[in-house]
């Protein structure tokens, strides 16, 4: 038998196994220690500062996509500036919330501190402009406009400019081709805002902090194809800023390219001749009141008659847009925004609202047709019209006997519409009216377009106004207690006037309809009704909505996305009275029409033109001028408020663009060479993989070139064939 023990240990080893035992102990208990220490002790400091680990984003934004003439001239693309930005966030961890660093930065930029610590306070409802609208979390642009001398000063010095970055960067350009800004067409950008984010964070295209947004024109209407995506890597990081790690990136896409049918060489003439008649009519007085013409504001738009599409839409007073990138400044915003900076901003083509005047009598003229009246019939264009004791005149109390519908266009006759006006409203009813009545005069011109917003693709389009008894009654209702206030029998006039609106004003009356024939009294309408309306004429009967946007074209070229023209409805009368009316709008321009003495030498046996003069009177203001025509190729359509007569003011502007368009001289003898657009374009420029494309270049619109006579421009009387005009509508 063996003497060697059962267990086999020896009293060491056992030793040595308890003082392993121990020291497993001890290292559990001072783990459980430093783990109740950590949680329990210490649990809610540890928290909060777990909670200051975050990701941070670093957004590389998008390049937004290029706004395209119809040939492929860039009217908004991007240029590479160096921009000097500011980090709130950083500055305000300073003692002095950055303002050393502010007035360093001042001084390498050539700037003034007050300015530059303006550009970077946040927008509110009592800070003005400049202010910094957007998130306040995004490095701020004091300026884009550096220099690369300033900008190495910035980035050599860092020490003394913390939170200050100076980098390349792609800024908004409004390149102006041909000198022409179509500034109101375009639009401009601004910073988004914290309340846009919020409102877009659950919608196909959010928001990013980066983003700059389309405030108005083309830039808002296209803004989601513009603006792209913009890439976006987040990391995580702890409160001291250190990066922890990569957490995951978005790739971005720059934004797509908007082709439009504005053709900036017509739109450069547009804008030039429509300032040039401004400036020219302000010189000439009103014979009436003895004093110069304001012509403060006015609108044209030129647009294909058989696709509704715009070639050109000028807006007087303008703007530069390139004013809002980088930020506008204060006195920059005021000269856009102040009360005596008549508003540059709004687009008059589609927000100018006005009584038509005589250009509304193809409306009228088409509603008394479909009353009942033959266009040809037999109608005394008297030197005055009679309503009880009240009498309406013709311009300058001219009669001319009995005519047609289309000599009355011609003439442009007051008191044949007045009396068609009249006698529908008795017709229908007069002060009582009956529960069928057909209102004719009111119904064609809602579905002429009227009163109603034309659809085109820019933002804040206005309606206009059809003053038909129903807007009689919610006009009444809407301020008859303000009347009723004020009003006083035998008092003042003002007073008396109050008196009668708070008892009848919800009455349409006979001098209600009587003024609202010829497109007077309530009656407002826009540039851009009136081209809608003229153009269906000419292509024979079919209202488009205007459209500028011709396509959204991917950033590589691959996809395009056409806009195509948009039919809108029909004009309410059928093919004889559109032919009806365009004989009738053709005699206009020809010898003893209103508008014949502005085209003298016009090749009408080769290039038909139709024409309406108007001259709208407005309360407490001067005329406004109106001229619409058209040929079958184009329609044009101008307005001066407070410019005088439709073709005294308005005429020769419109007749230079026409001669532009078709490469006319003086004598009418056309060169192809010269004229911009001999038919509508249908080709879309062609956009390179690389997003290049090769555009045409736009010399600035000479108009030295055109060869106008001066009888045409309105120095000295015009001198035409056969009678002379009745009088200058």
């Amino acid at each position: 038998m063996s003497n060697i023990p059962e267990t086999g240990r020896t009293p060491r080893v056992q030793i040595r196994l308890i003082v392993i035992q121990v020291l497993v102990l001890s290292l559990l208990l001072t783990l459980g220690g430093r783990l109740w220490y950590l949680q329990i002790r210490q649990g809610k400091e540890y928290t909060d500062e777990a909670k200051n680990n975050h990701v941070q984003q670093v957004v590389q934004p998008a390049v937004r996509g290029a706004i395209l003439d119809a040939r492929g001239v860039p009217l908004a693309d991007n240029e590479t500036r160096l921009v000097v930005s500011a980090s709130r966030t950083e500055l305000l961890k300073m003692k002095d919330d950055g303002k050393g660093v502010l007035t360093r930065l001042a001084g390498v930029l050539g700037m003034k501190p007050k300015d530059v610590m303006d550009k970077i306070r946040l927008c509110d409802s009592e800070t003005p402009q400049p202010c910094w609208n957007g998130s306040p979390f995004q490095p701020i642009p004091v300026t884009d406009e550096a220099t690369t001398q300033q900008a190495l000063q910035i980035r050599e010095r860092a020490e003394d400019f913390p939170g200050i970055t100076a980098e390349p960067t792609a800024v908004r350009r409004y390149t102006a081709p041909g000198g022409a800004r179509t500034a109101q067409v375009l639009g401009y950008l601004s910073p988004v805002t914290d309340e846009e984010i919020e409102k877009a964070k659950d919608s196909d295209s959010p928001f990013l902090r980066s983003d700059m947004v389309g405030r108005s024109g083309l830039e808002r209407t296209y803004d989601k194809a513009l603006r792209g995506k913009a890439g976006v890597t987040r990391y995580e990081v702890d409160n001291l800023g250190r990066v922890l790690g990569e957490a995951e990136s978005d790739p971005g896409r720059p934004g797509s390219t908007v082709v439009t049918s504005i053709d900036a060489r017509v739109q450069a003439v547009a804008e030039y001749e429509l300032h040039a008649a401004m400036k020219k009519v302000r010189g000439e007085t009103d014979k009436i009141t003895g004093r110069p013409y304001k012509a403060d504001a006015g609108a044209v738009v030129v647009m294909e008659s058989r696709t509704g599409r715009v070639v050109a839409m000028a807006s007087q007073p303008d703007y530069d847009p390139n004013a809002w990138v980088g930020g506008i400044s204060g006195k920059e915003y005021a000269k856009l925004t102040g009360k005596n900076s008549n508003y540059p901003l709004l687009n008059r083509a589609i927000q100018g609202q006005a009584p038509a005047g005589s250009i509304f009598k193809v409306v009228s003229a088409s509603a008394a047709v479909r009353a009942g009246y033959p266009f040809d019939g037999s109608y005394n264009c008297s030197s005055s019209y009679s309503l009880g004791s009240r009498s309406f005149a013709n311009f300058e109390s001219k009669g001319h006997g009995p005519i047609s519908l289309g000599e009355a266009l011609k003439f442009s006759c007051n008191t044949v519409f007045y009396a068609l006006g009249h006698k529908e409203w008795q017709r229908d009813g007069g002060l009582k009216p009956k529960k069928n009545a057909h209102d004719w005069f009111y119904r064609t011109a809602r579905e002429f377009g009227l009163g109603s917003e034309t659809g085109v693709d820019l933002p804040n389009e206005v309606k206009g106004r059809i003053p038909d008894r129903q807007w009689k009654q919610a006009f009444w209702e809407a301020n008859k207690d303000a009347w009723c206030k004020q009003g006083k029998k035998g008092g003042s006039y003002v007073e008396q006037i109050a008196f009668e609106s708070c008892l009848e004003g919800n009455q349409l009356k006979a001098f209600d309809s009587i003024n609202y024939a010829i497109g007077q009294g309530d009656v407002l309408v826009t540039p851009i009704q009136m081209a809608t309306a003229y153009a269906a004429i000419s292509n024979g009967g079919t209202l488009f909505k205007p459209t500028i946007g011709k396509a959204v074209i991917s950033p590589d070229g691959k996809k395009i996305e056409e806009i195509k023209p948009r039919p809108g409805g029909r004009l309410p009368v059928d093919a004889e009275t559109i032919s009806d009316l365009d004989k009738g709008l053709r005699s206009v321009v020809e010898p003893g029409g209103t508008a014949a003495w502005r085209f003298g030498g016009w090749p009408q046996d080769k290039i038909p033109m139709r024409a309406k003069t108007g001259t709208a009177q407005v309360y407490g203001k001067q005329t406004t001028s109106w001229f619409a025509t058209y040929t079958d190729d184009f329609t044009i359509v101008m307005t001066i408020s407070q410019g005088g007569t439709g073709s005294g003011a308005s005429g020769p502007a419109v007749r230079n663009i026409y001669d532009a368009l078709y490469g006319l001289d003086d004598a009418g003898n056309q060169d192809l060479k010269r004229a911009l657009l001999p038919g509508p374009q249908t080709a879309l420029p062609k956009i390179q993989p690389d997003g290049s494309i090769d555009a045409p270049v736009v010399k600035p619109y000479d108009p030295s070139a055109q060869e106008v006579d001066p009888d045409r421009q309105g120095e000295g009387e015009p001198q035409l064939a056969g009678p002379p005009p009745v009088w200058r509508d």
